[in-house]
């Protein structure tokens, strides 16, 4: 497994050339966050998490692969679930290890070199995490949100997002949650109550393809 990109530590100068944190410019000010996806789905209740997950991973991985082509970067958000003893890596391997469901998700969407990752002690992925600044080095003001569970983490990390002045996205077909039935309540709740935008993620439009030359 090639390790994502650990986004920590304080840099002097938040110029993306010269910031430890990236080396790149998200195309379009646009960036792909995927929230607790990788998992050995052992925690409480993931059983009833999981059939959502199965089903949205493809859809995910579609749109991953959309946006690494348009220059859009990807960041994985997953619970830091080792006591703040955490890898991201092993917690790849470990998801990869526990069984045949958990080993078909991640399979799908196994991080590559150059995505980034944070590890939340929470169910925002803004809170306790460099996220934030991560985001701004990449210039990140458009920020597509997918994963697990839609009305808890998703959620959280999309209304964050919008305190810190981002525009969101939740691809509906992308998110999912325990229930058909609490998914329908909170995506008319999106559209009620949040004004968050829930375009499907094949409907999504991303940043144009760079030339050759590194041109639009």
């Amino acid at each position: 497994m090639a390790a994502a990109r650990d986004p920590g530590g304080t840099p002097d100068d938040q110029s993306p050339k010269a910031s430890s944190l990236a080396v790149e410019v998200a195309r379009g000010a646009t960036g792909l966050l995927i929230v607790d996806m990788i998992s050995a789905w052992d925690f409480p209740d993931a059983d009833k998490l999981l059939p959502a997950a199965l089903t949205i991973a493809p859809r995910i991985a579609a749109l991953r692969r959309r946006c690494k082509a348009r220059g859009v970067p990807v960041i994985y958000a997953n619970d830091n679930r080792g006591r703040w003893r955490s890898d991201f890596a092993a917690q790849v391997e470990l998801s990869m290890g526990s069984g045949a469901a958990g080993a078909r998700i991640t399979a799908q969407l196994l991080p590559e070199t150059d995505d980034y990752f944070v590890l939340k002690p929470q169910q925002s992925a803004f809170v306790a995490t460099p996220l934030a600044q991560l985001l701004g080095v990449l210039g990140i003001r458009r920020l597509i949100v997918a994963g697990v569970a839609s009305d808890q983490c998703v959620l959280s990390t999309a209304t964050d997002a919008r305190m810190h002045q981002l525009e969101v996205l939740l691809p509906r077909d992308c998110i999912g949650t325990q229930t058909a039935r609490r998914q329908a309540i909170f995506l008319a709740q999106c559209a009620l109550a949040f004004g968050i935008a829930t375009t499907p993620g094949a409907r999504i439009r991303l940043p144009a393809a760079a030339t050759a030359r590194g041109r639009p």
